[in-house]
């Protein structure tokens, strides 16, 4: 049995749904990627990153820079591969969280 690649459909035939798909995925990227994002700096070093949160337990954390360059933890790791987050880095989020500078939606 051979597996075949299954293409999403791209809507030719049908221009209006093509738009209507193209409109729902700049709202969704505004969505998950860009809207209610902060900056938020490392209380350790200084290091400024942009978070969102979307519930006590998510956050979403876009680095600006690379973090081995700007972050100790990570600059001492070797590799920014080798780490997940940093713990002072979470430390400074959490801060904001509790001092209101970033909101968590109910």
């Amino acid at each position: 049995m051979t597996l075949q690649w299954a293409k999403a459909p791209d809507f030719a035939d049908d221009p209006g749904r093509a738009l209507e798909i193209h409109a729902q995925t700049v709202r969704d990227k505004d969505n998950y990627l860009d809207s209610r994002l902060a900056p938020v700096e490392c209380r350790a070093c200084g290091t400024c990153v942009l978070v969102r949160k979307n519930s006590f337990k998510q956050t979403s954390v876009q680095w600006t820079t690379r973090p081995a360059e700007t972050c100790p933890v990570f600059r001492e790791a070797g590799s920014s591969a080798t780490r997940e987050s940093c713990p002072r880095m979470q430390d400074s989020i959490e801060h904001a969280v509790l001092e209101g500078i970033l909101t968590v939606p109910e």
